[in-house]
C-alpha cells in the first residue's frame, strides 16, 4: 500500500498560511487529485484543550511560562489525535494532505524559548518524538511563508479590529515573534524548508502571486 504525501504550509501568525493552504487544496482538488486539508491546532477537537489553555494564558501570560518540551507535547497530542481519528487512513491509502501548521510550528515557536546552542538538540528530540515515537508522518515538503513580524502585526491588528485582548500569548508578544522569526530562518537553512518571501518593500505580495510560487516550488503545474 502506497502512502500519500504531506505538504506543510508554515509561517508566523499573520503570514497567510490558512489562505495559501486553502488555495493549494483547491488547485489540487480541481486537478482531480485525492486531497484533504487539515489545520493545527484543531480547536474544534477535545485534543487541543491543553493548547487552548496555554495560548489563552492559563499557565502564564508569557510564552516562556511553559517550557519548550512541555508546550511541544500539548501540540503533539493534538496532531496524534487528528492522525488517528481523522486523516491518517486517508494518508495511508495514498491521499495528499495539505497542513496549515504541523510539527514544524513547534520547531519555530519552541526553539525561540531556548538558547541557540540548544536548538539542534531540541530539533532532534522533537522530530524523533513526533515522527518516530508517536508515529505521525513526516512532511514531503515544508513551505515557509516569510513575513517580517512588524508586517504580520499590522495584518493581525486588522484581523482583530484593533482589539489586542483577542490575541493569544504568542500573537501579542512582538519580541517572542521576532525570536521565532530568527528560529524559522535557522530551520529553513538547516532542515531544507522551502522559503517564500511574502512581502516586498514593506507590503504583502498578491495572494495569487504567492500561490503560484508555492505551486512552482512544489513542482506542480498551476
Amino acid at each position: 500500500m502506497k502512502k500519500g504525501k504531506l505538504y506543510v504550509i508554515e509561517g508566523l501568525d499573520g503570514s497567510g498560511k490558512g489562505t495559501q493552504a486553502e488555495l493549494l487544496f483547491g488547485k489540487l482538488k480541481k486537478k482531480g487529485i485525492e486531497v484533504r486539508k487539515v489545520s493545527f491546532p484543531n480547536y474544534a477537537s477535545d485534543s487541543s484543550a491543553p493548547v487552548r489553555m496555554y495560548l489563552r494564558g492559563d499557565f502564564g501570560t508569557d510564552p516562556s511560562s511553559v517550557n519548550a518540551y512541555a508546550a511541544s507535547s500539548f501540540y503533539a497530542v493534538d496532531r496524534y489525535a487528528g492522525y488517528k481519528a481523522d486523516w491518517g487512513s486517508f494518508y495511508e491509502e495514498g491521499g495528499i494532505i495539505i497542513a496549515d501548521r504541523y510539527t514544524t510550528s513547534n520547531a519555530v515557536h519552541q526553539c525561540s524559548k531556548l538558547p541557540e546552542e540548544e536548538w539542534d538538540a531540541f530539533l532532534q528530540w522533537l522530530f524523533h518524538y513526533e515522527y518516530e515515537l508517536l508515529g505521525i508522518p513526516a512532511p514531503e515538503a515544508v513551505i515557509y511563508l516569510e513575513v517580517d513580524p512588524e508586517i504580520s502585526q499590522k495584518l493581525m491588528a486588522g484581523r482583530y479590529e484593533g482589539d489586542e485582548a483577542r490575541k493569544d500569548i504568542h500573537e501579542r508578544n512582538v519580541q517572542y515573534l521576532q525570536r521565532s522569526a530568527k528560529a524559522a530562518a535557522y530551520c529553513c537553512q538547516k532542515l531544507g524548508w522551502k522559503k517564500i518571501s511574502c512581502a516586498r518593500e514593506g507590503k504583502m505580495r498578491a495572494i495569487e502571486d504567492i500561490s503560484a510560487e508555492i505551486m512552482e516550488t512544489l513542482g506542480i503545474r498551476d
